[in-house]
């Protein structure tokens, strides 16, 4: 219940939600995110690190320059040319950054705009679970019809028969996530090709979530839109905010064939319309670092995983090494407790670690009740600190 004062009385009300959002409400997740009392939090995907300087520096030096209202809807002109001229270096592929490039607020917003701009209500649309829960409530929200393939640890491969089972003309999306987030996999370039054959027979397309595209360790990451007949069905979407460090800022974007972007930014105009101005500047100039500061980001990334994935280990955890992403998932089940929530509940209580119980990234909660995430977008220090107070307070 919440209460409601008025200067004479406090009467009480039941909370309300839209039907369509109830299984969705995060009260219970918010509350343990929002813990400020010595937790070590390695459970939400944020860094406890600052984004470079120069890219702040820009912004600053943006709003002295009075780029402080209203930016054009679809991005400031400059950023629209950086993500164009970033996707040509990464994929090989040219796109016009006026017809084809769409700035949003953060991911979020683009894989919204997308859904909202291009699915009818009882479209169907194939998601690979374990996923970023929002892509279910988004979905919902557009009233589509989800259809699930789980991807099973230890290598979290995509089941091939079962997508060939599932892939129809009746199919209107497959949303794929690579790197993926909870799991760390990178999709393969077979898995790829397979999904691409499937979506060119029976004419799907394909939501493609790169935002981690520049945290792959152990293979190159493979955006789907640059194989063979999939850009004219393809709605690529990134954001600053994993790779910069950044993830307040809210830049997005969403790179897409024309006819595709038009229903892309018909929903855009009506979500958001326009996205902060003086960062849109700062993105375009962060987009435009040297490729040495992506090298040293993937090898900072690497020297944290690392430390987690031993640390993890020597703890008693059975350890599914991520190959992208600073997401980690972990079997919890030598710790004895009766699944991933009530272990999450007293790795909070009792050890003051924070992680993310992985059924509330599974459309069954029995698929992910083994497993835990953990992240390890903290500095080194704070991943070591979490690891030694595991080691002290969890028993077997």
């Amino acid at each position: 219940m919440s209460t409601f004062s008025t200067q004479n009385d406090t009467v009480a009300h039941p909370l309300q939600v839209a039907k369509r959002l109830e299984k969705f409400q995060k009260e219970h997740r918010q509350g343990a995110n929002n813990k400020n009392d010595g937790t070590i939090n390695l459970g939400r995907g944020f860094p406890n690190f600052d984004g470079p300087e120069f890219i702040k520096e820009a912004a600053i030096q943006a709003i002295r320059d009075g780029k402080n209202q209203y930016a054009r809807g679809f991005g400031v002109p400059d950023l629209n040319i950086a993500i164009a001229d970033r996707f040509k270096k990464d994929t090989g592929l040219v796109v016009d950054p006026e017809k084809e490039v769409t700035v949003t607020t953060g991911c979020l917003e683009a894989i919204s705009a997308t859904v909202l701009g291009l699915i009818n209500p009882g479209d169907e649309v194939i998601l690979f679970t374990p996923l970023y829960d929002c892509y279910e409530a988004i979905l919902t929200m557009g009233g589509a019809k989800i259809i699930s393939i789980t991807l099973h640890p230890p290598d979290f491969a995509v089941p091939i028969e079962k997508l060939k089972s599932i892939v129809s003309r009746n199919t209107r999306a497959i949303l794929v996530n690579t790197p993926h987030n909870p799991t760390g996999k990178m999709f393969t370039l077979d898995e790829l090709n397979t999904i691409a054959s499937h979506c060119i027979e029976n004419d799907v397309l394909v939501f493609a979530d790169e935002v981690y595209d520049k945290l792959a360790f152990d293979m190159e990451h493979i955006s789907m839109a640059s194989l063979p007949g999939m850009f004219e069905r393809t709605v690529t979407m990134n954001s600053l905010a994993k790779t910069f460090s950044l993830t307040g800022w809210k830049i997005g974007w969403a790179i897409a064939p024309t006819h595709l972007t038009w229903g892309v930014r018909q929903a855009h105009a009506f979500l958001t319309f326009s996205t902060a101005n003086p960062l849109q500047c700062a993105t375009a100039v962060a987009l435009r670092a040297p490729d040495s500061y992506y090298v040293e980001l993937k090898r900072d990334y690497m020297a944290k995983r690392a430390i987690l994935v031993e640390g993890l280990k020597e703890v008693g955890f059975k350890v599914f090494p991520p190959n992208g992403t600073f997401f980690m998932l972990a079997d919890h089940t030598p710790f004895g407790l009766e699944n991933d929530v009530a272990f999450c509940e007293y790795l909070l209580k009792e050890v003051g670690v924070l992680a993310i119980p992985c059924s509330v990234f599974s459309l069954n909660p029995e698929e992910g009740k083994n497993l835990v995430r953990f992240v390890f977008c903290k500095d080194e220090q704070t991943l070591r600190a979490a690891v030694e107070r595991m080691k002290e307070k969890l028993r077997k």
